[in-house]
Formats: structure tokens, C-alpha cells, sequence
């Protein structure tokens, strides 16, 4: 099973010409389940009886005509200028149903922009999957919010997949603002409790990564060096595999949009594409 995870900057910078380099990436990876954070999403009023589509969903222009199904997760709303239906959040593209959607605000401090969690539960050929999406808070001083905030997702994980022979391990991307010795992301990988309690997912690049540095904030990339951040890995794949079946297990982890089309970069974040096991592996030949 291949998974993704991108920060498509939703439509900030020359957008226009950014949108056909997500949408071939999109193509060219051939992710089975996608996360993607800094969408947009323009509510229709609630008698207007058409489904979402390109015109007032970002991840439906992302993902037209390239087999997916969508679900969206608001985090905050913005543009209250343009009416205040402008919606900010997650949006989870699948290769097979989404049998379920929800979505939650993150805590965080008063008048801070709110973040949020997308749940979805997927009808696969290998069990329901849940696959789960976020976006932390993203400010260098506040790894005490994300502290709280992973702590909330991995009770939101623990509620909403409690695991069983027909479920998948639970899988969770995103865009974490959070380097891999942070307190926070160290606490998802059980290398830290918090408050008398510790979890455990497999970050897949770490188990199974290509050997670079990983770094998916970078100088290298001409929409994120303007700000003068150093290079970071910040944009993760979880899985809490594997489980009985080996299903679940990081086989196999790289940052990808990380090479421009003559100077254009996709988005000002690189993504992160993982595999994952779906059953035992077959004895090396």
C-alpha cells in the first residue's frame, strides 16, 4: 500500500502554474491514499443540493480525473471577506471508498490559528483502513501546543481504531512543524511518555528511509527560503503497524516533489511517500 503526504500551500504563490506540478506528482506516485494539508474549501449554502467539485474544492481540483475519492477536514475558516464560507483544513484522496469522515480541532492557545484532524475509515482490499491527517501548530516557541495536540491525536487514534482482524493498522500523516528529536514527535514513537503515558507509531522514513537527510522544509526550494528556517524533516508517514497479519510494516520511504520543473517547485513543502506491507512477505529468492 503506497501512501502519501503534502502540504500543497494551498493557493498561495503562482498557483495557477503550481496546480498541473501537484497534479502530475499526484500521477506519477500513484499513491494508493493521499494526505494533504492547506486546502481550501468554499462552502455552498446548505440547500444547494450539488456535491463538492473543483469549483469550491481544492482537493477535488487537486484530484480531478485522477480516480480518487475526497473528504475534506475544516481546521479553521479565513477570507472573511469573501463571505466567511472560506474554509481552511485536510483533505484525504483515496484509491477506494470512504466509508467514513470526521474531523476535529486540535487544542491550542487562545488566538492562534486552529488546527485540525481528518478521520476517514477506507474500504480496502486489505481490511478497513483508518487513515488519519493533521496539521500542527507551526510556530518554533510553541512545541508545548504540539505536545498536546499529538497527545489529543493519539486519543482520537486509540478511539477510533482500536484494531481487529478486519482493520488495517491505523496510519497517520501530515505536517507535524516538528523535527524528529522533538519532544513531540519523539512521544509518537515511544521514546518519551507524557504524563504517565506513551504510544507507538513507526515513522516510516526513519525504519525505512532512503538514507537522506529526509528534510522536507528546505533552503533548496525557492517558496520556503525566504523565510530563513533550517532544514528540517517535518512532514511524516505513521503507520501503527504491523500488526498479526504484517500488515502495516514501512517497507520502503522517501521525500519526493523535491526536484523543480526548470525553477518551479510544486508547493513550498517536499512530500513524503511511504510502503507499507499488506500481508507476509514473501522469503527472499
Amino acid at each position: 500500500m503506497r501512501v502519501l503526504t503534502l502540504n500543497v500551500w494551498n493557493k498561495q504563490g503562482p498557483y495557477a502554474e503550481r496546480l498541473p506540478l501537484i497534479r502530475r506528482a499526484l500521477a506519477a506516485l500513484d499513491a494508493d491514499l493521499v494526505g494533504l494539508q492547506e486546502i481550501l474549501r468554499l462552502d455552498r449554502p446548505a440547500n444547494d443540493p450539488r456535491p463538492d467539485g473543483p469549483d469550491n474544492n481544492q482537493a477535488c481540483e487537486i484530484a480531478e480525473g485522477l480516480g480518487y475519492w475526497t473528504a475534506f477536514g475544516p481546521a479553521s475558516i479565513v477570507g472573511g471577506s469573501l463571505g466567511g464560507g472560506l474554509t481552511f483544513g485536510n483533505a484525504v484522496l483515496s484509491r477506494w471508498p470512504i466509508l467514513e469522515a470526521r474531523h476535529f480541532r486540535l487544542p491550542g492557545e487562545p488566538g492562534q490559528e486552529p488546527r485540525g484532524l481528518l478521520f476517514t475509515r477506507i474500504h480496502s482490499p486489505h481490511g478497513h483502513v483508518p487513515f488519519f491527517v493533521t496539521h500542527l501548530d507551526w510556530q518554533f516557541h510553541h512545541g508545548h501546543v504540539r505536545e498536546r495536540q499529538v497527545a489529543f491525536i493519539a486519543e482520537r487514534v486509540h478511539e477510533l481504531a482500536p484494531g481487529g482482524r478486519d482493520e488495517f493498522p491505523a496510519i497517520l500523516v501530515g505536517d507535524f512543524n516538528a523535527e524528529p528529536d522533538s519532544d513531540e514527535i519523539r512521544y509518537l514513537q515511544g521514546l518519551t511518555s507524557r504524563g504517565g503515558r506513551s504510544v507507538y507509531f513507526a515513522d516510516c522514513f526513519r525504519v525505512a528511509g532512503d538514507g537522506s537527510s529526509g528534510a522536507t522544509f528546505s533552503k533548496r526550494n525557492p517558496f520556503a527560503a525566504p523565510l530563513g528556517e533550517p532544514e528540517r524533516r517535518i512532514d511524516y508517514v505513521f503507520s501503527r503497524g504491523p500488526d498479526r497479519q504484517q500488515r502495516g510494516r514501512p517497507l520502503a520511504c522517501r521525500v519526493v516533489c523535491d526536484v523543480p520543473e526548470g525553477d518551479l517547485f510544486p508547493t513550498d513543502h517536499f512530500g513524503v511517500i511511504a510502503d507499507l506491507s499488506v500481508g507476509p512477505q514473501p522469503p527472499p529468492a
